[in-house]
């Protein structure tokens, strides 16, 4: 067997929303082919360039260069609805779709019920919520542990129906027990039984495009020498085993996320980037420690234009977290850091920067395992703003020395280098770091 390439892992390093869409696009044509690897709708990928704004939930971010081969692979879980809506969005040709976007056959779908249980079991947990999207992700993953679950490949055979019907009144029974009935719930803004219809309409347009088994498919463009990069979606703090349990995904986000959601072997993993933004946020609930409630906190909102791209919600801010960092960085295998969103700090006149936890008098510099970082103290360390734009800066090397001095702490606290920072939401507004290779490895 050839050795071939190695696949290259892009993911978040926080709780989402770190700009990996912007990042992925950047890169895609230096690459073949663009994988997502797990996720579902809950996801918000943003995309800007010539002056339109693109949100991808479930299509990986690669799909606006011609060429690139898109690949949904079977972590992912799929609402027709959502995905059809998206295909209408890119505005693209149905015979470019469809040289250049494959769905794995083992990618399961969302039903309709699926969304009506995520409304009734987050309602149920009143003040406990842990702030689902409401797409129906982890009902869906559920089933999919469960083994109830259906896949895309499950449409083409004779008993669809009687599975799909079967596996919708075990959900109407369990929303039913739970004082609930279908007639109550709105789902979009539509009555069950109309989103219903929208999704089989939405069901039948995805099977039209070219369905694969991922892992065959990706492997074999290896094998011949492609270059393949990994797309994740959510953050490494909203992984379901090492994330911020219970307020976490239904899903794994790390880089192993990517040898389970496409099928391929650990030694097939090249580099793997990992993004993060200049400062934190997160979206619903769970322990966030540097979290502003102040005008600092407000203020990073609105210059950062924090609320969410699949729900709207406004975004909790605060300062960057270095131990959670640091814990992200370990467990992924990070080789090379991507810094998002630099430009909302610009006008700062500090910053501050959470290097360690107390808790308890003990100082702690990696957020540990399991741990609840709510009942930790932040330790920060105050830096001088740089206060200035950025536009006029070429590469990493040209930025302002305080901006330099932010990049060094986090490069010496990490131990791994910051080679691209983004300075915008344009895919043009990104700077590479001097001497280093990436642009030419990417």
């Amino acid at each position: 067997m050839r050795e071939g390439k190695k696949a290259d892992v892009l993911l978040g390093l926080q709780w989402g929303d770190e700009g990996k869409g912007k990042i992925v696009d950047v890169f895609t044509p230096h690459y073949k082919m663009v994988a997502r690897f797990q996720g579902g709708p809950n996801a918000g990928h943003t995309l800007e360039f010539e002056e339109k704004k693109y949100i991808l939930h479930s299509i990986p971010s690669g799909i606006f260069h011609r060429g690139c081969l898109n690949v949904v692979g079977s972590g992912v879980v799929i609402d027709p609805v959502i995905f059809s809506r998206e295909i209408d969005q890119l505005g693209l040709p149905v015979d470019e779709l469809q040289q250049s976007l494959f769905i794995c056959r083992k990618a399961h779908l969302i039903l309709p019920s699926h969304r009506m249980l995520d409304l009734v079991l987050e309602w149920q947990k009143g003040n406990a919520k842990i702030g689902s999207t409401l797409k129906g992700i982890g009902p869906a993953y559920t089933d999919k542990i469960a083994r109830t679950g259906l896949r895309l490949a499950d449409a083409a055979t004779e008993g669809f129906n009687e599975k799909y019907q079967r596996l919708k009144q075990e959900h109407l029974r369990l929303a039913k027990s739970l004082g609930f009935e279908t007639a109550e719930l709105q789902i979009e803004g539509m009555g069950f039984d109309a989103y219903e219809q929208a999704w089989f309409g939405g069901l039948q347009r995805i099977r039209t495009l070219p369905q694969v088994n991922s892992e065959v498919f990706v492997n074999e463009a290896l094998d011949k020498g492609a270059r393949v990069l990994a797309e994740g979606a959510q953050g490494t703090l909203l992984d379901i085993d090492f994330g911020s349990y219970p307020y976490v995904t239904s899903s794994n986000t790390i880089t192993a996320g990517a040898c389970v959601g496409l099928g391929l072997a650990p030694s097939r993993i090249g580099e793997v980037f990992g993004v993060f933004k200049a400062y934190c946020t997160r979206v619903g609930s769970g322990p966030f420690p540097t979290e502003l409630f102040d005008e600092q906190g407000e203020r990073l909102r609105e210059e950062g234009k924090e609320y969410g791209s699949t729900t709207g919600r406004p975004r909790r801010c605060g300062w960057l977290d270095l131990p959670s960092l640091r814990y992200a960085v370990m467990i992924n295998g990070v080789s090379r850091l991507i810094m998002t969103k630099a430009d909302v700090l610009n006008q700062m006149e500090s910053i501050k920067v959470c290097v360690a936890y107390e808790s308890g008098g003990e100082r702690i510099e990696m957020l540990p395992s399991g741990a609840d970082p709510s009942g930790m103290s932040p330790v920060y360390r105050e830096m001088k703003g740089w206060m200035s734009e950025l536009k006029d800066a070429g590469i990493v090397e040209d930025l302002p020395v305080e901006l330099q001095d932010y990049l060094e702490l986090i490069e010496d606290f990490l131990g791994v280098r910051i080679d691209i920072i983004s300075t915008g939401p344009d895919r043009n507004q990104i700077l590479f770091r001097k001497g280093t290779g990436v642009v030419n490895r990417v």
